[in-house]
């Protein structure tokens, strides 16, 4: 029997984030944790429950252990439904064989059974990779309004950093009459965020087309957005204004994070009619030390700080011992700083440790050559002995 949804949504989450390096040698990108108690998968679920949209199907690949067990039944996302709710979508062997996704569009394609499950008058494709708050059921009331094909949220970017994205020229009315995936010389600042609204009777057909023409990308931003252009389907943009933030890289993942720090950025974790859900351990109070020195940070539940933490984002169950400082950094879940260690525009992965008077990072204005500075990274479960030293730009992915 076939439970009718107006729309489901199918959230991309196999993708490998070799640009994340040690962070994701063994963890799926979306999994990745960011602000403190987050994850990066929590805000296009939110996003989901939070917009109305109760059936999801999450595509997973690359390293999904954690991501899975993260996600469980659903439950912190309000996703645990009976006719619904999240479901996580491996690739599985059929009578026709095996198959790895190939591309965004045949991931979506090797689907379709889990869609026609629910009989959807549209279907919504999200990245799990991206920070930010949208309500997708405004970008659907557009695409009703528009009696559109297919919608693509669209954020308007600085002209010198167009080329990295897919951009859209529009006409007058927002309809999209040009799509050029990282062009060179951008006849446009409306830069695709990799969220689309299609109208599913109309992707069906795409995607069928797609897999029997066997391009080889199999993907929306190369295949299926130009193949429908070339119809003359009509293809709207929504322009979304707001906070959006593409973590692919390891700097980029930085600034996301000092952006909490920052009251000029519009991205508030605090709003009780948007909540960014997530799953977390029932731990105890941070706990603040007589010796401890904190500003402009961010601790989360079960720290224990003893040192100085200036201008960063402490994890849940973070241990910060006397003597030891941490500046302008990202420490994740589990870690532990210990005595005198130093810690400076740095990200510390997953259950680390720091040995005492070791040294991770260094401040930009240290470095006599600016262009020999950057963020040092430790992937998860590192250990750094007593005393050693981590370069700016180093990416640690075994003990040291």
């Amino acid at each position: 029997m076939k439970i009718k949804k107006k729309c489901v949504a199918m959230l991309l989450a196999g993708g490998q984030g070799s640009r994340l390096y040690a962070l994701t040698q063994k963890v799926a990108k979306p999994a990745i944790p960011y602000g403190g108690k987050n994850r990066f998968i929590d805000f296009p679920l939110s996003n989901c429950i939070n917009s109305g949209i109760d059936t999801v199907g999450v595509l997973t690949q690359y390293q999904p252990m954690v991501l899975n067990e993260y996600i469980g039944n659903g439950q912190p996302w309000d996703l645990d439904k009976m006719h619904g709710g999240v479901h996580v979508l491996p690739p599985y062997q059929t009578a026709a064989g095996a198959s790895w996704y190939e591309g965004t569009a045949n991931a979506i394609y090797q689907n379709m059974a889990f869609i026609e499950r629910y009989d959807p008058e549209y279907v919504i494709v999200l990245g799990g990779d991206h920070i930010y708050k949208m309500d997708y059921s405004k970008m659907l009331d557009y695409h009703i309004a528009n009696n559109a094909d297919s919608t693509i949220a669209v954020i308007d970017v600085p002209r010198s950093e167009a080329s990295r994205f897919g951009i859209m020229t529009c006409d007058e009315e927002g309809r999209i009459v040009d799509f050029t995936e990282k062009p060179k010389e951008p006849k446009s600042t409306l830069a695709s965020m990799g969220i689309y609204v299609f109208s599913w009777e109309k992707l069906r057909k795409y995607l069928i087309e797609n897999e029997n023409a066997n391009t080889g990308s199999k993907d929306f931003g190369k295949d299926i957005i130009p193949a429908m252009l070339a119809n003359d389907e009509r293809l709207f943009a929504y322009e979304f204004e707001g906070y959006w933030k593409d973590v692919g890289t390891l700097d980029s993942l930085w600034e996301a994070n000092m952006d909490l720090l920052s009251p000029s950025v519009p991205l508030n974790l605090y709003d009780p009619n948007w909540k960014v859900y997530s799953r977390h351990n029932n731990m105890p109070p941070q706990y603040i030390g007589k010796n401890a020195h904190v500003e402009n940070s961010m601790i989360t539940e079960g720290s224990v700080v003893d040192g100085t933490v200036d201008f960063s984002i402490i994890s849940s169950g973070v241990t910060i011992e006397e003597g030891a400082s941490v500046k302008y950094s990202i420490v994740m879940p589990g870690t532990t700083i210990k005595k005198n260690a130093v810690v400076e525009y740095a990200i510390i992965g997953e259950n680390c440790v720091v040995e005492s008077d070791a040294m991770i990072g260094m401040n930009p204005e240290s470095v006599p050559n600016r262009d020999d500075w950057g963020i040092a990274v430790l992937g998860h479960n590192i250990t750094i002995s007593s005393g050693k030293r981590v370069l700016p730009k180093e990416i640690i992915s075994e003990n040291l």
